[in-house]
C-alpha cells in the first residue's frame, strides 16, 4: 500500500511541476467536491445533491485553485529573498487583510446565488448579517494556517496544503453561513487547537 501512495505522490510532484497552474486547479476542485460531500453528510442529507457537489467543484476548479496559484506567486515576487520570521508575518497580515475578506465574501455570493438559488437581495441582505461574523471568525482561523503555510511550505505545495485546509474550512463555512453558529465555534476551536 505505502508503495502505491509513494508511486501516486510521485506522479502529482510530476504533474505539479510540469503544469502547476492546472494541477492545483484540478486538485482545489476535488478537495472543494469532497468537502461539500462531506457538509451535506453532516448535515443529515440522506441523497447527496450532486449538482450542488458539482458546483462547489467548479467554484475551486476554476477559482480557488487559479487564485491561490496567482497570490502565492505574487507573494514570493513581492518578498522575492526576503527570509525569516518577520517577512512570514508580513505575508501572513498582507493576506488576510486582502485575500481572505475578498474570498469569504465572493464564497458568500457565490454560495447564496449559485448553490442556492437565492435572490441576489437576499443574498445581500445575508452577507450584511452573516459576514461579520464568517470574518472574524475566519480571522481567527487562517493565520495559523498562513504561517505554518509561508513558514513550513515550500512554494510548489502551498496551494495544496492550503485547499486541504480550505476544504475543512469549506465544511464549517457552509454551516456557518446556514446558521448552526454553536456547532461551528466547537468545530473551530477544536481545530485551532489541533493544529496549533
Amino acid at each position: 500500500m505505502s508503495e502505491i501512495v509513494t508511486v501516486a505522490w510521485q506522479r502529482y510532484l510530476q504533474q505539479l511541476q510540469a503544469h502547476p497552474l492546472r494541477t492545483k486547479a484540478i486538485t482545489s476542485g476535488v478537495l472543494a467536491g469532497c468537502s461539500d460531500a462531506i457538509a451535506q453528510k453532516i448535515s443529515g442529507v440522506k441523497r447527496l445533491q450532486l449538482r450542488r457537489m458539482f458546483l462547489l467543484m467548479l467554484y475551486g476548479f476554476v477559482y480557488s485553485g487559479p487564485f491561490g496559484h496567482s497570490l502565492h506567486k505574487f507573494m514570493e515576487w513581492l518578498f522575492k529573498g526576503k527570509k525569516g520570521k518577520d517577512t512570514v508575518a508580513k505575508k501572513v497580515l498582507l493576506e488576510q487583510l486582502t485575500a481572505s475578506p475578498w474570498n469569504n465574501m465572493l464564497f458568500m455570493t457565490y454560495y447564496g446565488l449559485v448553490l442556492e438559488g437565492r435572490s441576489f437581495s437576499l443574498v445581500r441582505r445575508k452577507i450584511r448579517k452573516d459576514y461579520p461574523s464568517v470574518q472574524m471568525t475566519s480571522w481567527k482561523f487562517w493565520p495559523i494556517v498562513g504561517w505554518i503555510n509561508y513558514q513550513y511550505m515550500p512554494l510548489q505545495l502551498r496551494v495544496l496544503f492550503h485547499s486541504f485546509i480550505a476544504s475543512c474550512w469549506y465544511v464549517l463555512l457552509t454551516h456557518l453561513i446556514s446558521g448552526y453558529h454553536r456547532m461551528i465555534t466547537f468545530l473551530l476551536f477544536d481545530n485551532v487547537l489541533s493544529i496549533s
